[in-house]
C-alpha cells in the first residue's frame, strides 16, 4: 500500500468558537488556495435525480442545456480523491463513536457519547481535536492531567486506544463498504486515474480500512494522506493540497468525493471538483457548492454515477 509518512507528525490544535461545534472558518492566506469562481455556464449537478442517470454513458458526448450543450470531457481526471469515514464506509456511528465510548469506559472516565452528541461533534475534524474541544467546553474528566502538555499526551493516549478497538471492528470486517465504492476505484485504476483516500482520520485506521475492505490489490495502488499528515485538518485545504502536489497533478483535474460539509468546504477551496456522497450523519447538512449530490456512488442495476460522469464534470468549454 502506498502511504504517506512524514518524517514529523505536526499535532492540529483546536480553537473552539461561541458554539462549540461549530466548524472552524478557513481564510486562504494566497489567492492561489481560493476556490475557482465558477461561471453560470459551468456544468453543474446538485442533487441529481438517480432516474436521470439511467443513461449516464450517452452523456459522455454532449449534455444539453437550455441555452446550448457543453462539449465531451476531453480527458479524464487526473487523480479522484476519496474521504474515508462516510465515503468509503458508514464508519462514523456504529464504528468510530463506539469505539470511542469503549476507550473512555476501560478509562474510567465516566463519558458517553450518544448518537446525537456525536453528530455534532462531527463538525470538528479529527479525533483528536474532538475529544480536546469537547473536554475543553464541558469539563476535562478528574482522572485527566491538568498541565497543557500533560492533557495533549493524554489525548494521544485515549486517541491511540480508540485507533486500535476500531481497526479490530475493520479488521473483522463488520463494517462493510458503501455501495460503487471499489466499482468507481476500479473504473479509475484501469483508465490510469491516480487514486487516493484523504481523510482526518488516523493514517492506520484509514490503511485498514482500504487494506481489508479493498483488498491488498487495490491498497498497493491507492495513496493514503491521513491523521496528522497536515497540520490544519478538514475544512482547511491542506490535505487536498498536499495530495495534488504529492502526485504531481493540478488541483483543478481533481474530483474529491466526500460526504460532509467541512469535507466539501476543504475541496472546493482546494480549487477541485467536489461530489457529495451523503451518509447517515450528515444527509441534512448543506452541500449548495458541491458539484454533484448523490446519496451514494451506487453499483448496477442502481447506480449513481461512473468516472465518466466525474470527467463531464471537469469539462468548462460552453458552447453557445
Amino acid at each position: 500500500m502506498a502511504t504517506l509518512s512524514p518524517s514529523t507528525l505536526v499535532s492540529s490544535s483546536f480553537s473552539p468558537s461561541s458554539s462549540l461545534f461549530s466548524p472552524r472558518s478557513y481564510s486562504p492566506a494566497a489567492s492561489l488556495l481560493s476556490p475557482p469562481k465558477i461561471s453560470t455556464s459551468t456544468l453543474r449537478f446538485n442533487e441529481v435525480n438517480p432516474s436521470s442517470l439511467v443513461n449516464t454513458r450517452r452523456r459522455r458526448r454532449r449534455i444539453s442545456t437550455r441555452k446550448g450543450m457543453f462539449c465531451s470531457a476531453s480527458s479524464l481526471p487526473s487523480a479522484l480523491l476519496f474521504d474515508c469515514d462516510g465515503v468509503l464506509v458508514d464508519t462514523e456511528k456504529d464504528g468510530h463513536r463506539i469505539s470511542f465510548n469503549d476507550t473512555f469506559t476501560e478509562r474510567e472516565l465516566g463519558v458517553s457519547w450518544d448518537v446525537d452528541l456525536y453528530g455534532e461533534l462531527l463538525k470538528i475534524g479529527g479525533g483528536k481535536e474532538r475529544m480536546t474541544a469537547y473536554f475543553n467546553k464541558t469539563c476535562w474528566p478528574e482522572k485527566s492531567p491538568k498541565t497543557d502538555e500533560e492533557r495533549r499526551e493524554f489525548i494521544a493516549s485515549l486517541h491511540k486506544r480508540k485507533t486500535e478497538l476500531f481497526m479490530a471492528l475493520i479488521e473483522k470486517k463488520l463494517l462493510p463498504l458503501r455501495p460503487g465504492v471499489a466499482r468507481l476505484i476500479d473504473e479509475a485504476l484501469k483508465k490510469g486515474v491516480k487514486v487516493a483516500v484523504c481523510s482526518t482520520s488516523n493514517e492506520k485506521a484509514v490503511s485498514a480500512i482500504v487494506s481489508f475492505l479493498l483488498g491488498p490489490d487495490r491498497a498497493e495502488k491507492i495513496t493514503i494522506f491521513a491523521g496528522d499528515v497536515v497540520p490544519r485538518k478538514k475544512p482547511d485545504p491542506a490535505i487536498y493540497l498536499l495530495a495534488a502536489s504529492t502526485l504531481s497533478v493540478d488541483p483543478s483535474s481533481c474530483v474529491v468525493v466526500e460526504d460532509s460539509a467541512i469535507g466539501l468546504a476543504a475541496a472546493k477551496a482546494a480549487g477541485m471538483k467536489c461530489i457529495v456522497t451523503k451518509s447517515g450523519y450528515t444527509a441534512e447538512e448543506d452541500f449548495l457548492s458541491a458539484d454533484a449530490v448523490f446519496d451514494c456512488i451506487g453499483d448496477p442495476p442502481e447506480q449513481r454515477f461512473d468516472l465518466t460522469f466525474c470527467a463531464n464534470l471537469l469539462e468548462k468549454q460552453y458552447v453557445s
